[in-house]
């Protein structure tokens, strides 16, 4: 039986999950240990709209609430009922309803970027946004993350910025970067900057700029001979829409970073346009594939539970990694739609997955 959490234009409807598959939906998983839980599964989904999409979650821990991101205004759910606490759109407070990248920092505030939008800050209640105008490098804000407290990075579509929140004073860096689009930033241990763009990785360490490219191990080869996709802005400031296929086919391009993941075991993780997900030992670079077990090449999101299971979303599903053993998950399994393009995991250690049209909570049966 179905119920709606809140009757506005962002409805989310709790669904329950079907076992069953048909032939139109997603293959089977290519493999599974038994090293991973076979108990774990969809437990249910949320629906937000069938040509809405999911481009954002994060986990405030300490209110133990969920934030969702979509082409249509941003939410926070309570993780114990599942309601709806809040929902935001233009009317109420974001310059933009397209939400791209949502950040809760360690001071519990809420942080959205958005499509066309600016950078939007929850604070004391209110919404206030900053735009180009106030020092933010583009209106396009693709990623954010947390250095030290009352430190955040933002990546744009024109550079990255470093932003003093105290202040409100805004650095930006384009230049030092291997490439100006950037969609996905990290923070590691050391306090390092990753950033993931459409021309490879950068990182800062505080003094110096080190970058990676295809031709340095990003990437997978293209065993599978896929056409090379022209869809990107590189070095130029065409704006240029999301799509990742040419022809209705899937393509390549190894050097366009969709994510980017600092691991707690001091590894780095990056997720490739058709080249995989890619792994950075402190020395090199190594790549896993769909040959490997990864359900698909072209990732979109990188999330690791608390015991450092790393969860990937892609194109074609959603995959858990745990010491070389794969579970995947499709539509078969319950996930809203193919493409999964946010992946959270929550303090009880359910992960939550969004695409078009919904979101999967996923854990342990009963």
């Amino acid at each position: 039986m179905s119920r709606f959490f809140l009757a506005t234009p962002l409805a989310l409807l709790l669904v329950a999950c079907s076992g069953s598959q048909s032939e139109s939906e997603t293959a089977a998983p290519k493999a599974q240990s038994s090293a991973v839980p076979r108990e774990l599964r969809v437990l249910e989904t949320f629906e937000v709209g069938q040509q809405v999409y999911v481009r954002a979650l994060t986990v405030d821990k300490a209110a133990n609430q969920l934030w969702v991101g979509t082409s249509l205004g941003a939410q926070r759910i309570d993780l114990n009922s599942f309601d709806v606490v809040d929902t935001w759109t233009r009317s109420n407070g974001l310059a933009n309803e397209y939400v791209f990248t949502a950040l809760v920092d360690s001071h519990g505030e809420g942080w959205v970027g958005t499509n066309g939008g600016g950078l939007s800050h929850l604070h004391d209640g209110a919404w206030k946004t900053y735009f180009p105008m106030h020092g933010l490098a583009d209106y396009w804000v693709y990623s954010l993350a947390e250095a030290a407290p009352g430190t955040l990075w933002i990546g744009t579509w024109a550079g990255a910025n470093r932003l003093d929140i105290s202040s409100g004073r805004f650095e930006t860096f384009h230049d030092e970067l291997v490439n100006e689009w950037v969609y996905g930033i990290d923070v590691d241990a050391k306090g390092r900057v990753w950033f993931g763009t459409e021309g490879g990785i950068s990182m800062f360490d505080g003094e110096r700029w080190q970058e990676w490219k295809h031709k340095d191990g990003l990437g997978a080869p293209n065993r599978a001979g896929l056409p090379s996709s022209t869809n990107t802005g590189l070095g130029t400031r065409t704006r240029h829409d999301l799509s990742v296929t040419v022809d209705g086919g899937a393509s390549y391009n190894p050097d366009y970073v969709f994510c980017i993941h600092a691991a707690r075991n001091g590894s780095v993780w990056a997720g490739t346009w058709g080249g995989g997900v890619s792994r950075y030992d402190g020395s090199a670079w190594s790549n896993l594939t769909s040959d490997d077990g990864l359900v698909g090449n072209i990732v979109f999101a990188i999330a690791e539970d608390a015991a450092g299971v790393l969860w990937f979303g892609t194109e074609s599903g959603l995959s858990r990694y745990e010491n070389g053993h794969w579970r995947n998950f499709g539509t078969g399994d319950g996930l809203p739609d193919g493409a999964i393009y946010a992946v959270a995991v929550t303090p009880a250690g359910e992960v939550w997955a969004g695409g078009k049209g919904g979101v999967a909570r996923i854990g342990s049966a009963p």
